[in-house]
């Protein structure tokens, strides 16, 4: 299985997934909105926006690192000649993907603790929530490690492909 393959698999398990979460976030504001036109606020609502929100940015960061859409300021950097621009590319993958190694055992903590909590208003477990924090570093770690793959053996820059036709 090529690294593009397994790429392909993840995007669109998570474009699956901001999709699923964003029309959860979608429904819950609006049963919020009807609510509150009615009178009749639901305090869960404001309680399950969070959440499904916490879930839009962790299935979308991988997304956004892989199509270069991330926050950066890379005006500089790309302002550079020659084959700058892509070296300090691989240098900050090659440092995100540590920061979240480095992150996982305290995020995986920090999950595990919310099995001893429940949420105010809904009343589930605060590790459904607190997962939202692992799964987003643990898919940032394996976009960021394929770009570093991608741009060591594949020869590419390590943006997807649509980036690099827009650029």
């Amino acid at each position: 299985m090529s690294i593009q393959h397994i790429q392909s698999i993840l995007v669109k398990i998570c474009r699956a997934g901001v999709g699923l979460a964003f029309c959860l976030l979608l429904g819950t504001v609006l049963y919020q909105v009807i609510g509150r036109t009615f009178t009749m606020s639901f305090v869960w609502t404001e309680e399950l926006t969070r959440y499904t929100l916490l879930y839009v940015a962790a299935f979308g960061v991988g997304l956004s690192l892989l199509s270069g859409e991330l926050v950066n300021v890379d005006v500089i950097c790309e302002s550079l000649p020659g084959e700058w621009p892509r070296r300090l590319r691989l240098i900050s993958a090659l440092i995100t993907t540590l920061l979240c190694l480095a992150l996982i055992a305290p995020a995986w903590k920090y999950t595990a603790i919310g099995a001893l909590q429940t949420s105010p208003a809904m009343g589930i477990r605060m590790d459904f929530a607190h997962a939202s924090v692992l799964m987003l570093l643990l898919l940032l770690l394996i976009f960021a490690a394929l770009r570093v793959v991608s741009m060591l053996w594949g020869g590419a820059s390590g943006l997807s492909e649509e980036k690099e036709d827009n650029t």
